[in-house]
């Protein structure tokens, strides 16, 4: 929060609201270690290990950060549609080490068009993507 002089009272400028992420991973390392760095750039996190667990994706979330090699292809097209179809508006990044495989269905139209990052990502790749996308969702 900062204080901004002008007119004939001082005004409060305020922040924009910190992004909300969840993320999607079968792996608790992932998982520890990214909310621990989101933590740390301020953005607030949660995870889920499973992908029913992310279609219900909690209110105010401005994004989701899926691992989506760690789950079998049918069932990630499945939680995709079904997220697009629940929240249109939150971002998805896939985090893969084979983004060819998810070019095709952002194509299709059942899904939001995702972000796609090959693996290896770092930390404020992430970051930077979620920034840019903008106000959380209700």
């Amino acid at each position: 929060m900062v204080l901004a002089e002008g007119g004939d009272s001082p005004r409060i400028a305020v922040s924009p609201p910190s992004p909300q992420v969840m993320i999607v991973s079968d792996s608790p390392e992932t998982i520890d270690g990214l909310q621990a760095y989101f933590a740390g750039v301020g953005i607030q996190a949660c995870s889920a290990r499973s992908l029913r667990s992310a279609v219900a994706v909690p209110p105010g979330t401005t994004a989701l950060v899926v691992f989506p090699d760690e789950f079998p292809m049918a069932e990630i097209v499945v939680a995709l549609v079904a997220l697009h179809e629940e929240q249109p508006n939150v971002l998805l990044l896939l985090v893969t080490a084979h983004p060819h495989h998810f070019a095709r269905l952002s194509r299709s139209g059942q899904t939001a068009h995702p972000i796609l990052l090959p693996k290896p990502v770092f930390g404020w790749t992430i970051v930077d993507a979620i920034r840019m996308h903008g106000e959380p969702v209700s």
